[in-house]
């Protein structure tokens, strides 16, 4: 490579400036690097070097005729037209694909009930609806003494049976289950293929057979080994742990093979392998060898070996006669055959999960899957422990191991009874936990679901029942983008109909992009590359072909992304799909098996109707076809043209026939495309038509299609230079020409690519040039939009873009890499992707758009490893030659480049501050640099340290995430090493060979990657397909993922919330939950045609990124969970409320020199009882919840209710000031701002009264609506979950969570008018869910939550209990019957209960009635409930329905679909019905005529009812209170917010909104009429303290707000004043309180910002972060010009700063100021800014307890300057005493 010759080039939008070099003549292009004639050259710049590194940029040309020559028809005529610079295109953003309702799966059927016997309905004898192949033949069988079919021969896909006998037809059954009743032949192997289609119309093929020896699992196919097995295990038999070793229960069929009863859950198969719902059976296929003697489908589980005597005792259903094995008297049924059921009942999925299976098209998931090898095995005897061919050995060194995912093996019936398993000395062998007893009649093996967990202090496994539901959300992945074009070939990019969008293909994904939004949407479901692709003329249809025989061909519904059809071609390698206009016909062209050319013909009208595809010809030819078209104006005519050939096809009488245009001279041409001429109007003239072909060699021929001759010949020849000696056009027959690979017709012009890499526009004469565009490379492809206004066109390098005719601009809309990509590396802070190939490039992008921003090349040494600076705009790559460079992306800087490996580059990373890089080669050395400078050098080499022969990985080396430690396979494959990263000092070796003991080979480890620092885990993926995570210091194994991949794994990476491993595996990306010791298997993904090679998550944790054939960006649609705890136990102290794990002392101690403290000899932690500020000294991840007891999470009811969290407030996530103490009032609550929107019926409001109240953490808010005075009713020990107005309004019911200090939940009884507590009552355990007054006032009932699950009935005369109830099930709602006062009804899981009161004395009972859900409502938990008109019950579903019962005859006679959500809140007045739902909508419905409906019973319809009004509010509803005309109300939602609602005007006004989530920092502003706050939901609010009315919100998505800052008022002038908040991410903010508006936004720290403030002048913002770096930063600019490390390793919780004087401090300085961290440490600075000076005047280390109290968190170490004197300093903190003390830093020692 040349030395110093990277340069720039002008990218637009990227604000770097290129220079345009003068030459002769301006050139147009797109934005891309164009190759010459003379070698390769940077658009807009000179030539360049040999081997030259340089950026790609964008530049502009004219187009001109001087470069190109027409000859044959017409006279050339020189023009020139104009290109602009391209200009990129907009950001790419997921698009929404909608789903459809099946439409294609045949409807349930009474003539398939009881059973179907499917030989006897298909008629096989007669082999009309049915066919067989080879050796297939009727026999009569001795066993069961009846004729069956035998099926045998050598190879097993030439001897079968198949229904239907057609592949476009479908069998249509929808049983449940398939019984296949086959014997196997001895000695063979035999093949059962199932093809199945989901209701969403994917088909699926299921395959069962001795053939196969592992399971194997795609989006299309699921491959299952069924052995059968007659061996008994032994006692002596130790081989795998059980009786038998892994290839012993593979192979053929044994010799005393038995009729055997295979009994399929086509349901639970999809559902449990591919998470698909099913639809019903298409086809099957029944190959050599075996014998069979029927197959049978039905609804019904039948028991093959029940007797009917046997029956009447037992709850199960016999095998009918006619499907029943004959069993001689006085035998067993198990001695003589065979039951095999899978899945088996242990894997079977709950039915709440049925719904949910099916995946959306945007994200094709394959989970939660099944771990590798589950192997269907029957057996003749008995066994009592799980037959499981592989069983994993535990580890002499593992002190744990995670439990083993299921692994679906079928369930065996067998006969005997189970034999006592033996153990077995040695460490290979442990004997399994029995199961319990189950009669010999009937004995089911349950394999499945075990997993074995072994214990550091026992040797015997412990067997464990494993579940099959994944972990939430399902799927956890989305794809969004992709960043990539072709793979296949570049030929295939079509224009939508419409134009507004393109289709192409990305390798194995289809693509379409609206070019106008850049927005992407995604047609997943190909396991290969994509070959060709089709549209129909209306957008309905889409055609895709896969490359590799046997071509799989998909039909796509477009608008929707499902999957119609997917089908085998005859062809077994498609290359060009052409749709009629209509799409009722598509033709195909590729070869077949021998190599032959064949044209296929497929009717495709009766898809969309829920048909099938059928071929309606085929035809072979020998001559070449390049291209194939239907024509536009007769679906029955196509054309083609190849080598030396252009024909005419014809469609009739079931045929295709072709017939040769007469090309007379041009017979010898190499034709690549054709195009038909379309009427300038629109019409269709099939006699005018014209045909277009292009060739080779430069001709362009029009066809006259009527009388098949040429019209017109011309050639595209290149013409010399106007500056040349001989300036004249070459002849038609004299010269090379130019090759066209495409071109395509409009009604004005044609377009035309060609391998010169120009794009020409020409008018039908051809007569002139209209315009041309040159690209990089040649192009391959181009197409003319229907409008004619833009014409798209592809080059074989990988780039996609279109000529806007219009504005001459070409718009690039896609570039690719032309090989596999190696590796990538994100940068933080300007959302690039860095990415290397085996193309020899290095491209730099753009996240946001998806679009290029730089391209290196070097064609001397390839690129293999990158990585950026985390600080500097600067990326390291390592090369081939051994060489690791530098590259500026901003500044001009010839590449610092360092040269002292001797190998090819192997691995590349840098520590997180951007001090060290380390680069590792194939000769085994590793290198250490210094980064602290740009001019980086080298600091070590050392030699053998890394495993020489390891290939280039993006996980070769791993640093922690506290850059501390540095860990790379090596010195050989069998170890990891962990070393010092400063000093790399050997710390840790780890022998990954040791550690599996089940292998004839030595393991090897294939990738490191650390988890985050809190957790201290190393992960390590080896040779034998396992994960093992290590402990970072000591090599302790903590865990283990067995059988990750059948393949080794190159790359891995855990979250920073160590929630979700990433793991590339094959062509797959797999995601498991890594928080769950008992992993339920991981989710699977699909799109990479080859192998994926890297994975990485975005730096903030949204996106996933994976690399491989292309570039695929990922959505993480989980939560970002702020509060997520890690999965380890606590071994780090934590200071304050919320903070985060701090690491041990000592690896944190300061650089500084610090004062010892002595240990205090006794430690109590004072608690605070007033906070000034809510108390964070982390980032906002740790949990700080209510640590009450564990509670259920109920996915049905959204408003069940979550505690706020702790605070050192009694006001946990409000604003407000402290309640004043007991003793006394130093304090006064004036106003409270906010409501608890995660409460549930938590606001009353009575219209006739005005009385209005609502809740606001632990308080009562009693406010008046005129005035807004507030009464604030305190006492309640934690926060209020619901209240209740008694009718009379007289009394107010109160009820909150559970707290710490008190074991029952308090539910108080308020005075109205007075506003005093008059009962304090308590009975439940958990949070009170419900409260309910009866129609008399008479009875107060409450409901616990979904743990406590407890109804408590209460008197209101002296609020005695009279009755309490232990429900059966989570109860979401309870409600009075308000005509009758002794009956209350309760809405749960799929049930109305209906309870009457019954009094005897002073004894009260509850006579339960339960009434299901019908199944016309549908599934899902019933959420809500209110009664309506007597005897009318209306309740809410979680699914969106509302049902009407007749509370009278328990019937549900109504419902309807109210609500895209679960419904949470029904209120009914008159003859008006509100509806709330967790979406946030807000629905009034007329339901009048519903009484009238009653009537009717079942056959009522839901057409009376309509809906009057909709609103959308900010979140789900959860209160609402209206009139009685329910004209006007108080709404309130989860956001935290009060609206008033009147329908009457159709708005919502707000009426009070507070902070969705924790209040972080309150600050005020100069004049003190102003306060800010700033909170975990992203907002920062600007308040007027005299109304406390919202004044200013700024308001950042996906990000938490943690600390904030007010410039000070000496800044300037009022209008001037800004605010400084700081976030989770790293960023810092500065908005403008005067222009409401944001300034700037830089990202001064790599993790979250904890503390802010501005200088005194407020021209200097000093921030601070988690992991205690200080950073100062201008406010103006962005820049940070300076960091502080002396905190470093304990967060920074607050900085102080003032104005002062410093001399007498002995130091320089115009500001004092100070920085607090959560070691109890501050350290005080003096400092000039605009002189840069900063200078250290004291560092203060203050004691901490020895332990703890238990209860609470930390306070956070707090400090601040004296307001009057500014050598005081106050400091509060923990510490032994309950204290304030206030150091003097002039005298040096404490003032008090």
């Amino acid at each position: 490579m040349a030395r110093g010759s990277a340069r720039r080039a002008g990218v637009p939008g990227s604000g770097i400036q290129g220079r345009r070099p003068e030459r002769s003549g301006p050139r147009l292009g797109p934005e891309a690097r164009a190759p010459a004639q003379a070698g390769s050259r940077l658009p807009g710049s000179h030539p360049r070097a040999s081997g030259a590194w340089l950026p790609s940029g964008a530049r502009a040309r004219p187009a001109s005729l001087a470069g190109v020559g027409v000859a044959g028809e017409g006279v050339e005529s020189p023009g020139s037209c104009l290109l602009p610079e391209a200009r990129p295109s907009p950001a790419v953003a997921p698009a929404r694909v909608a789903e459809s309702p099946d439409a294609r799966r045949p409807l349930p059927t009474a003539w398939q009930h009881p059973f179907l016997n499917v030989f006897r309905h298909f008629r096989v004898d007669e082999w009309k609806r049915s066919a067989k192949q080879g050796d297939v033949a009727v026999v009569t069988d001795k066993t069961l003494k009846g004729a069956v079919y035998r099926i045998r021969g050598s190879v097993s896909a030439a001897n079968y049976i198949q229904l239907p006998g057609s592949s476009t037809q479908s069998l249509g059954l929808t049983g449940r289950y398939l019984y296949v009743l086959f014997r196997p032949l001895p000695g063979k192997h035999f093949v059962i293929h199932l093809d199945v289609s989901t209701k969403d119309n994917q088909v699926i093929r299921v395959s069962f057979s001795n053939l196969f020896k592992e399971f194997k699992s795609t989006a299309t196919w699921l491959q299952f080994p069924l052995v059968l097995e007659t061996r008994t295990p032994q006692r002596g038999d130790t081989k795998m742990g059980c009786g038998w070793s892994r290839t012993d229960l593979v192979g053929l069929a044994p010799s005393r093979a038995r009729w055997t009863c295979l009994q399929l859950d086509l349901q639970d198969i999809l559902l449990v392998y591919l998470n698909r719902c099913y639809g019903h059976l298409k086809s099957i296929r029944l190959c050599a060898s075996l014998l069979v003697r029927n197959l049978y489908t039905s609804d019904l589980c039948f028991e093959p070996a029940i007797s009917g005597a046997q029956w009447a005792k037992l709850p199960v259903t016999p095998m009918p006669r006619e499907m029943a094995f004959p069993v001689p008297k006085g035998e067993s049924w198990h001695d003589r055959y065979i039951h095999v059921r899978f899945p088996s009942d242990s894997l079977k999925v709950p039915s709440k999960l049925i719904e949910k299976s099916c995946s959306p098209p945007e994200a094709v998931l394959l989970g939660p899957g099944p771990q590798p090898l589950p192997c269907p095995v029957a057996s003749s005897k008995p066994v009592r422990f799980s037959v499981s061919p592989v069983v994993q050995t535990p580890s002499p060194t593992a002190s744990g191991r995670a439990p083993l995912a299921p692994r679906p093996f079928l369930e065996v019936s067998l006969s005997q009874e189970r034999s006592d398993a033996s153990n077995v000395d040695g460490p290979g062998f442990h004997s399994l936990e029995p199961w319990a007893h189950v009669e010999a009649s009937d004995v089911h093996t349950a394999a499945a679901g075990t997993h074995v967990l072994t214990h550091e202090s026992a040797e015997v496994p412990v067997v464990r029942t494993g579940s099959c539901e994944g972990f939430l959300p399902d799927p956890v992945l989305r794809l969004k983008g992709v960043i990539g074009f072709g793979g296949h070939s570049t030929r295939q990019a079509l224009w939508t109909p419409d134009g507004a969008a393109v289709v192409y293909p990305c390798h194995a994904v289809i693509v379409v992009l609206l070019v106008d939004t850049g927005e992407q949407r995604f047609f997943l479901g190909h396991t290969d590359k994509v070959s060709a692709l089709a549209l129909d003329g209306s957008s309905s249809l889409l055609a895709s072909a896969q490359a590799r025989a046997p071509s799989v061909m998909r039909l796509w519904d477009f608008q929707t992304g499902q999957c119609l059809c997917l089908f085998r071609s005859p062809v077994h390698v498609v290359c060009s799909l052409s749709f009629s206009d209509s799409g009722a016909l598509l033709c195909g062209v590729g070869k077949d098996h021998h190599g032959r050319t064949m044209v296929v013909a497929w009717g495709t009208g009766q898809v969309g109707l829920g048909g099938e595809v059928v071929v309606l010809a085929k035809a072979h030819t020998d001559f070449d076809v390049q291209a194939f078209r239907v024509t536009f104006f007769d679906e029955t005519r196509m054309a083609s043209c190849g080598q030396g050939s252009v024909r005419l096809w014809r469609l009739r009488g079931g045929a295709l026939r072709s017939c040769p245009v007469d090309l007379g001279e041009h017979h010898t041409l190499q034709f690549t495309d054709l195009a038909f001429k379309q009427a300038q109007d629109g019409r269709l003239e099939p006699l005018a038509a014209m045909l277009f072909v292009c060739s080779r060699s430069g001709h362009i021929l029009e066809i006259d299609c009527q009388r098949m001759v040429v019209r017109h010949a011309r050639r595209l020849l290149p013409t010399r230079t106007p500056g040349g000696r001989h300036p004249q056009k070459q002849t038609f027959s004299s010269g090379p020409g130019i090759a066209i690979s495409s071109l395509s017709i409009s009604p004005a012009m044609c377009a035309v690519g060609s391998e010169d890499g120009f794009l020409r526009l020409w008018p039908l004469d051809f007569s002139s040039v209209l315009l041309e565009a040159e690209h990089e490379g040649p192009v391959s492809s181009v197409c003319v939009s229907p409008d004619g206004l833009r014409v798209l066109s592809a080059t074989s390098s990988g780039h996609l873009g279109f000529l806007d005719t219009l504005s001459r601009v070409y718009h690039m809309l896609a570039r690719s890499h032309t090989a596999p990509v190696l590796a990538l590396a994100m940068e933080q802070r300007r959302g690039q992707l860095a990415t290397v190939s085996q193309d020899r490039t290095v491209r730099i992008w753009d996240l946001a758009t998806l679009q290029q921003l730089y391209d290196f090349t070097s064609s001397e040494e390839a690129p293999c490893a990158v990585t950026f600076h985390p600080t500097r705009p600067t990326f390291f790559c390592g090369f081939s030659s051994g060489a690791v460079r530098s590259f500026s992306l901003e500044a001009a800087e010839v590449p610092v480049e360092h040269t002292c490996h001797r190998g090819a580059i192997t691995g590349l990373t840098a520590t997180p501050d951007g001090r060290l890089l380390f680069s590792s080669c194939s000769e085994g050395s590793l290198a250490q640099y210094s980064c602290a400078d740009p001019h980086w050098h080298v600091l070590r080499v050392a030699a053998d340290m890394v495993c020489p022969d390891a290939p280039a990985s993006p996980s070769a080396l791993a640093v922690s995430r506290d850059g501390h430690l540095l860990a790379f396979v090596g010195p050989s494959r069998c170890t990891v090493t962990v070393t010092d990263s400063a000093s790399l000092d050997e710390l840790l070796r780890v022998d990954i060979g040791t550690l599996d003991l089940a292998s004839s080979r030595l393991d090897s480890a294939m990738a490191v990657c650390f988890g985050p620092a809190a957790l201290g885990h190393l992960l390590v993926s080896t040779s034998s397909n396992r994960v093992v995570v290590l402990d970072a210091v000591s090599g302790r194994i903590i865990r283990e993922l067995p059988g990750v991949h059948p393949e080794p794994c190159p790359s891995l990476t855990l979250s920073e919330d160590a929630r979700f491993l990433l793991i590339a595996a094959g062509r797959t990306i797999k995601v498991w939950d890594y928080t769950t010791q008992a992993s339920p298997g991981p989710q699977v993904y699909i799109g990479h045609s080859e192998p994926v090679q890297a994975v990485a998550f975005s730096p903030d944790q949204q996106q996933v990124l994976s690399a491989g054939d292309a570039v695929f960006l990922w959505d993480v649609l989980a939560t970002t969970e702020s509060n997520q705890s890690f999965p380890v136990a606590p071994q780090a102290c934590e200071a304050g409320s919320g903070i985060g794990p701090l690491e041990d002392a000592s690896s944190r101690a300061s650089e500084l020199p610090q004062q010892q403290v002595p240990k205090p000899s006794q430690a109590s932690l004072p608690r605070l009882g007033i906070c000034a500020r809510p108390p964070e000294g982390g980032d906002g991840v740790r949990d700080t919840r209510n640590s009450g007891a564990p509670r259920t999470t109920c996915l049905a009811s959204y408003k069940a209710f979550t505690p706020a969290r702790v605070s050192c407030s009694p006001h946990s996530a409000k604003v407000g000031t402290c309640l004043p103490p007991a003793s006394g009032g130093w304090l006064r609550l004036k106003a409270v701002v906010g409501y608890s929107g995660n409460g549930r019926a938590n606001m009353v409001w009575r219209p006739d009264t005005g009385f209005f109240a609502y809740t606001c953490g632990r308080l009562v808010v009693v406010e008046d609506l005129h005035s807004g005075a507030q009464q604030h009713w305190s006492g309640h020990s934690a926060e209020v979950s619901t209240l209740a107005l008694s009718h009379s309004a007289q009394v107010l019911a109160s009820a909150s969570g559970c707290s710490s200090t008190t074991a029952h939940c308090q539910i108080r009884i308020w005075d109205v008018s007075g506003g005093l507590c008059q009962h304090l009552i308590s009975h439940h355990s958990t949070t009170v869910l419900a409260l309910a007054f009866s129609p008399d006032d008479r009875l107060l009932v409450t409901l616990g939550d979904h743990d406590g699950r407890t109804l408590a009935l209460w008197g209101t005369t002296t609020y005695d209990l009279v009755s309490s109830t232990r429900l059966p099930e989570p109860v979401h709602g309870v409600a009075f019957n308000p005509w009758d006062a002794g009956e209350l009804t309760c809405v749960g899981q799929g049930t109305v209960t209906f309870r009457l009161l019954q009094q005897r004395g002073a004894d009260i009972s509850l006579q339960v009635r339960r009434e299901p859900v019908p199944e016309a409502v549908g599934a899902g938990e019933l959420t809500s409930l209110c009664y309506g008109a007597p005897p009318l019950l209306y309740c809410g579903t979680s699914s969106g329905q509302v049902c009407v019962w007749d509370t009278r005859a328990g019937r549900c006679f109504l419902s309807w679909e109210a609500d895209d959500g679960g419904i949470g809140l029904l209120l009914f007045s008159g003859s008006r019905l509100v509806s709330g739902s967790s979406v946030g909508q807000l629905r009034l419905w007329a339901v009048g005529a519903v009484s009238e409906l009653r009537c009717k019973g079942s056959g009522a319809r839901s057409s009376s009812v309509f809906m009057e009004h909709e609103l959308v509010l900010d979140g789900a509803v959860v209160s609402a209170s209206f009139d009685d005309s329910v004209d006007m109300g108080v709404v309130g939602t989860t956001a935290g917010t009060l609206w008033f609602v009147s329908w009457a005007e159709g708005t919502s006004t707000r009426l009070i909104s507070g902070h969705r989530s924790k209040v972080n920092e309150v600050v005020f502003g100069p004049g003190e009429a102003h306060c800010a706050t700033c909170s975990e939901d992203g907002s920062v609010r600007v308040w007027a303290l005299a109304s406390m009315e919202l004044v200013i919100q700024f308001q950042v998505l996906n990000q938490s707000c943690l600390c904030l800052a007010w410039s000070p008022p000496c800044c300037g002038r009022p209008e001037q004043q800004r605010l400084a908040a700081g976030y989770g991410d790293g960023s810092l903010r500065i908005f403008s309180v005067s222009r409401t508006a944001m300034e700037l936004k830089m990202h001064p720290h790599p993790v979250a910002l904890t503390a802010v403030a501005f200088s005194t002048d407020g021209q200097t913002v000093l921030s601070g972060d988690k992991d205690g770096l200080v950073a100062v930063s201008h406010p103006r600019t962005g820049t940070t010009f300076r960091v502080l490390s002396d905190h470093q390793g304990a967060p920074i919780s607050t900085i102080c700063v003032t104005c002062k004087e410093c001399e007498d401090l002995g130091v320089e300085g115009t500001d004092l100021w100070l920085a607090a961290s959560g070691d109890q440490r501050v350290s005080v600075w003096a400092s000039d800014w605009l002189r840069n000076r900063c200078d250290l005047v004291d560092w203060l280390s203050f004691p901490m307890p020895a332990t703890t109290e238990t209860q609470g968190h930390l306070p956070p170490s707090l400090a601040a300057f004296c307001p009057w004197d500014g050598a005081l300093l106050m400091y509060v903190g923990p510490g032994v005493y309950k204290e304030v003390i206030i150091y003097n830093l002039c005298q040096k020692q404490s003032a008090c």
